[in-house]
């Protein structure tokens, strides 16, 4: 199990950009055994998957909504992934959750994930 903990949210406005952190605690296994991703879920809307980067960093999947603004990163000396979210929108805004699998697995072509951070909250207005 690894212990997950998000940061960096807040309130900014359309056309800001924003910095989240995601610094995991793994028990006997070692950060970089997990690939790792980034969830959303707006007011009233099911969870939705944003981004995953693999176990090294070289690969990195996107949901096809994130249009090029949002970047998903890791270094695996700090236990930390990031997504680097710039040219905000207000339909951005959403509690966005950090997620880690040990192993590849879609369904319904979204990848799964087993651990889950607690989530922060984004939020943009215009």
């Amino acid at each position: 199990q690894v212990q997950l903990v998000e940061s960096g949210g807040g309130l900014v406005q359309t056309g800001d950009s924003l910095r989240l952190s995601c610094v995991a605690s793994t028990s006997g296994r070692t950060f970089n055994e997990y690939i790792m991703g980034w969830f959303r879920q707006a007011p009233g809307k099911e969870r939705k998957f944003v981004t995953a980067i693999s176990r090294n960093g070289d690969d990195t999947y996107y949901a096809e909504f994130v249009e090029g603004r949002f970047t998903i990163s890791r270094d695996n000396t700090k236990n930390t992934v990031y997504l680097q979210m710039n040219s905000l929108k207000s339909e951005d805004t959403a509690v966005y959750y950090c997620a880690a699998t040990d192993a590849w697995t879609l369904v319904g072509g979204v990848p799964e994930f087993a651990s889950w951070g607690q989530g922060t909250q984004v939020t943009v207005s215009s």
